[in-house]
């Protein structure tokens, strides 16, 4: 072989060699460059991933947050609400003041036979504990029986209005019979009454009594002012 072919030879062996190198180059190059966009991809979503794990957070995860703290806020809209109307129930419901006039439900009623100026019941109110009112400057409305026979006024003026609480006392006296003839009707108890449109009317022991046109003062704060007169001065 002479040397001009020997040249050639050579230079083709090289040129291939060449393309082989840069053949594997490329692939290799694109290898690592395929690779390098996987992993980074990986990555990301890995570290998407990791980021949503830590906070708790995904679309669905942070609608449900928020209807949760809505539903709180009722709860506690509603407890205020609730206390707000619970305290508003007990201020309303409690004792009764001094400007509201008293019924016969909220007082305790007690009656005895006196022997002053003839015999007379003397009726005493006073009020159930927890109880404050005031009694009207008025006749009390006093009655016997279910026919309803009715005591007149045995006096000639109403007296004050009388304040109630704790262990004050009112007093009323009641001429059970004013009327000199023998007969009445016997009775055992009377009914009482803070006025004639009072709903809740009480029933009171008196023992027997005979009742013919009775009579009844107003009330007041000392026993001897409650002594009721014989009918004759009406």
């Amino acid at each position: 072989m002479n040397r001009t072919s020997t040249a050639r030879i050579r230079r083709v062996a090289l040129a291939a060699a060449a393309g082989a190198v840069l053949a594997a180059t490329v692939t290799a190059c694109g290898s690592a460059d395929g690779g390098g966009s996987a992993a980074s991809g990986d990555s990301a979503a890995s570290a998407k991933a990791t980021a949503e794990a830590s906070s708790g957070a995904s679309p669905d995860s942070s609608d449900s947050g928020k209807a949760a703290g809505s539903s709180s806020n009722g709860g506690s809209a509603g407890k205020d609400q609730a206390s707000s109307s619970g305290a508003g129930s007990a201020s309303g419901g409690g004792k009764k003041g001094y400007g509201q006039a008293c019924g016969a439900d909220d007082l305790k009623f007690s009656a005895r036979s006196e022997t002053q100026a003839g015999g007379y019941i003397q009726l005493s109110a006073r009020a159930k504990p927890g109880v404050t009112c005031t009694l009207p400057g008025e006749l009390p409305s006093i009655s016997f029986g279910s026919n309803g026979i009715e005591a007149g006024n045995a006096e000639q003026s109403v007296g004050p209005a009388i304040k109630l609480s704790g262990a004050t006392t009112a007093y009323a006296g009641i001429n059970p019979k004013t009327t000199k003839a023998d007969g009445g009707v016997e009775f055992t108890f009377l009914i009482a009454a803070i006025g004639a449109s009072d709903p809740n009317p009480a029933s009171v022991p008196t023992g027997s009594v005979t009742v013919d046109k009775p009579i009844v003062t107003n009330w007041h704060t000392a026993p001897a002012d409650a002594v009721p007169g014989d009918g004759t001065d009406r």
